[in-house]
């Protein structure tokens, strides 16, 4: 179905995304794909902020628990993967709401990439083993060499810039600019910030999540999930799991968490802010504004008129 018109809400983490796709998929029988590459993952729950059960009854959710923790999923998969969530709700006749913060699987998904040659798997497994033992920052630099464009991004993004430039010999920003001028899809986007109040938010959700049993979700994961599992570089879950293991204190763990998680909503801000441009339709919304739901709901209507 191409160039069909999706509803994306997005932002930073912790900004109110979540409940405002909710409220607007409850009252227009919508289905909601998530865009959030960790919650994609079984058994990693409290941390990735997932939905919970009865939210996941009241309204139909695709892209949640669809992988083990040893799985890697690249844009371009989930790409995929959304495309027939999305066909099948069409079939429907089912409204379509996609929700998340993470901006490159958007983008892959109404711009697919450019194909990329397939890395060898064997020389992969040897280069992340190497990578795995390189501190955040030099990681970095690294790519700040290789694939400038990819530097300001997260580890995860750090990783795989490095593996495509080191494998390939190409950038993976490269396939980015190459990217199909014909989307395969157009998108209205509602990006949901609260400004400054984020962080104050950040912090009483992260204290909210250790109150819900963070801890004791992550003691069941190190028993069944290896440690070098991709799920584990969702935000927060390595200091948490450095915490069960008696390598940092609750009072450790959670201050560095707590900048953890508030670096990578100033990197997605970043994203959005840079990527979106004047071509797309751009809603910004605060989600603390006494008229927050009466704007996504007209935001939404105009949408679906269109």
């Amino acid at each position: 179905m191409p160039g069909s018109m999706l509803h994306i809400i997005a932002g930073p983490t912790g900004a109110g995304k979540s409940a405002i796709a909710l409220a607007l998929a409850e009252r227009h029988g919508a289905v909601i794909i998530s865009a959030d590459s960790r919650q994609i993952y079984r058994g990693f729950d409290i941390g990735t902020a997932k939905p919970t059960a009865e939210e996941r009854h009241r309204v139909p959710h695709e892209g949640i628990d669809i992988a083990e923790p040893t799985e890697r999923w690249s844009a371009a998969r989930w790409a995929v993967a959304a495309h027939g969530w999305i066909a099948s709700a069409a079939s429907r006749g089912q409204p379509i709401i996609l929700c998340g913060g993470t901006g490159l699987w958007l983008r892959a998904l109404l711009h697919p990439l450019a194909p990329q040659a397939p890395l060898d798997p064997a020389r992969r497994a040897a280069l992340d083993a190497a990578l795995a033992t390189i501190d955040t920052e030099t990681l970095r630099r690294w790519v700040a060499v290789l694939d400038p464009a990819r530097a300001p991004l997260g580890r995860t993004q750090l990783v795989r810039a490095a593996e495509v430039a080191l494998l390939t010999g190409a950038r993976l920003s490269d396939a980015f600019a190459e990217q199909s001028a014909a989307p395969a899809h157009h998108g209205r986007w509602l990006i949901v910030d609260p400004g400054d109040e984020l962080h104050e938010r950040l912090a009483t959700r992260i204290d909210a999540m250790f109150a819900a049993g963070w801890e004791a979700e992550v003691r069941a994961l190190v028993a069944t999930v290896p440690a070098d599992a991709p799920a584990w570089n969702a935000c927060g879950y390595r200091e948490v799991r450095e915490l069960v293991q008696g390598e940092r204190s609750h009072a450790s763990a959670r201050e560095v968490v707590l900048i953890a998680t508030r670096q990578y909503a100033k990197r997605q801000r970043t994203w959005f802010r840079h990527q979106l441009t004047a071509t797309d339709e751009v809603t910004r919304l605060d989600p603390a504004a006494p008229d927050a739901g009466v704007q996504a709901e007209r935001w939404f209507r105009q949408g679906a008129a269109a």
